[in-house]
Protein backbone atom coordinates (compact mmCIF):
# COMPACT_ATOMS: atom_id res chain seq x y z
CA UNK A 1 0.00 0.00 0.00
CA UNK A 2 1.10 3.12 -1.18
CA UNK A 3 0.55 6.64 0.98
CA UNK A 4 0.95 9.76 -1.17
CA UNK A 5 1.86 12.83 0.93
CA UNK A 6 0.58 15.87 -1.71
CA UNK A 7 1.36 19.45 0.16
CA UNK A 8 4.48 20.40 1.94
CA UNK A 9 2.12 21.72 4.64
CA UNK A 10 1.00 18.04 5.19
CA UNK A 11 4.13 17.01 4.82
CA UNK A 12 5.78 19.21 7.60
CA UNK A 13 3.42 18.42 10.02
CA UNK A 14 3.24 14.46 9.64
CA UNK A 15 7.21 14.72 9.82
CA UNK A 16 6.86 17.15 13.08
CA UNK A 17 3.92 13.91 14.73
CA UNK A 18 6.58 11.47 13.92
CA UNK A 19 8.89 13.24 15.64
CA UNK A 20 6.85 13.82 18.83
CA UNK A 21 5.92 9.94 18.65
CA UNK A 22 9.65 9.37 19.69
CA UNK A 23 11.51 9.26 16.34
CA UNK A 24 13.87 11.75 16.47
CA UNK A 25 17.57 12.37 16.97
CA UNK A 26 19.39 10.70 19.44
CA UNK A 27 16.04 8.57 20.45
CA UNK A 28 16.22 4.73 20.43
CA UNK A 29 13.59 2.66 18.38
CA UNK A 30 12.65 -0.32 17.62
CA UNK A 31 11.68 -1.73 13.64
CA UNK A 32 12.01 -4.77 11.98
CA UNK A 33 13.10 -6.79 14.86
CA UNK A 34 16.53 -4.35 15.24
CA UNK A 35 17.15 -1.87 17.52
CA UNK A 36 18.28 1.70 15.84
CA UNK A 37 19.73 4.96 17.14
CA UNK A 38 17.89 7.64 15.38
CA UNK A 39 20.55 10.08 13.46
CA UNK A 40 18.25 12.66 12.36
CA UNK A 41 14.49 14.13 12.59
CA UNK A 42 12.14 12.65 9.87
CA UNK A 43 12.52 13.79 6.51
CA UNK A 44 10.32 13.54 3.15
CA UNK A 45 11.86 10.26 1.08
CA UNK A 46 10.21 8.78 -2.04
CA UNK A 47 6.85 8.64 -1.14
CA UNK A 48 6.92 8.26 2.77
CA UNK A 49 9.33 9.58 5.75
CA UNK A 50 12.29 8.55 6.45
CA UNK A 51 14.62 8.78 9.40
CA UNK A 52 18.72 8.36 9.37
CA UNK A 53 19.61 5.29 11.68
CA UNK A 54 22.42 3.59 13.07
CA UNK A 55 21.97 0.08 14.45
CA UNK A 56 22.74 0.03 17.70
CA UNK A 57 24.76 -3.93 17.49
CA UNK A 58 26.17 -5.49 14.77
CA UNK A 59 26.74 -2.94 11.38
CA UNK A 60 26.99 0.60 12.88
CA UNK A 61 26.51 2.09 9.63
CA UNK A 62 24.25 4.80 9.14
CA UNK A 63 21.65 4.32 6.77
CA UNK A 64 18.05 5.97 5.79
CA UNK A 65 15.21 4.01 7.17
CA UNK A 66 11.96 4.15 5.74
CA UNK A 67 9.20 4.20 8.65
CA UNK A 68 6.28 2.05 8.41
CA UNK A 69 3.00 3.04 6.97
CA UNK A 70 1.31 1.88 10.18
CA UNK A 71 3.67 4.87 11.91
CA UNK A 72 2.62 7.45 9.52
CA UNK A 73 -1.34 6.31 9.50
CA UNK A 74 -0.43 7.51 13.28
CA UNK A 75 0.74 10.34 13.04
CA UNK A 76 -1.83 11.84 10.51
CA UNK A 77 -4.55 10.96 13.12
CA UNK A 78 -2.40 13.20 15.48
CA UNK A 79 -3.78 15.91 16.01
CA UNK A 80 -1.38 18.90 16.66
CA UNK A 81 -0.74 20.05 20.31
CA UNK A 82 -0.91 23.07 21.54
CA UNK A 83 1.65 24.91 23.72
Amino acid sequence: MTSSIHTSDSLQEICRNVKNLGYSAGQRIRLYGQQFEVLSDPFPEADGIAVNVRQVSGNQTARVLQLPATVLRGARRRSPVAA
